[in-house]
């Protein structure tokens, strides 16, 4: 492994599993474990990947779902970070060249003749 973690977030899909549909509740169950959060971070906790959480929260999450972390959280393999450009090479990442995907369906820009020279 190079450094770089990637991971999936499976709260949401733990607690359908568990036949809890609203994030509403979950608030009251992690209440009782110590853990008091507003209606909008358990929100964004289920909706979103967090990027920092709290052990306590992590450990009441595991026992109100009854499963482990690894069912909640999941190691993946980082994808590859894109090649940098080569020194001297024209294009970038926000105009792609004519051998990319999307230069391919690019129309050729026009130039304009001038019929007097």
């Amino acid at each position: 492994m190079n450094g770089a973690v990637e991971y999936q977030w499976h709260l949401r899909r733990l607690m359908a599993d568990r036949g809890m549909f609203n994030t509403t509740a979950l608030r009251p169950l992690l209440a009782e474990r110590g853990v008091n959060l507003s209606a909008s971070q358990i929100y964004r906790l289920v909706t979103e990947k967090p990027e920092r959480l709290s052990v306590a929260t992590l450990a009441a999450l595991v026992a109100i779902l009854g499963c482990t972390m690894d069912e909640l959280i999941e190691v993946v393999a980082a994808k590859p970070a894109a090649k940098s450009a080569v020194a001297g090479e024209r294009r970038s990442a926000a105009k792609p060249g004519r051998n990319s995907d999307i230069g391919v369906r690019r129309p050729v820009r026009a130039r304009v003749i001038d019929s007097d020279s």
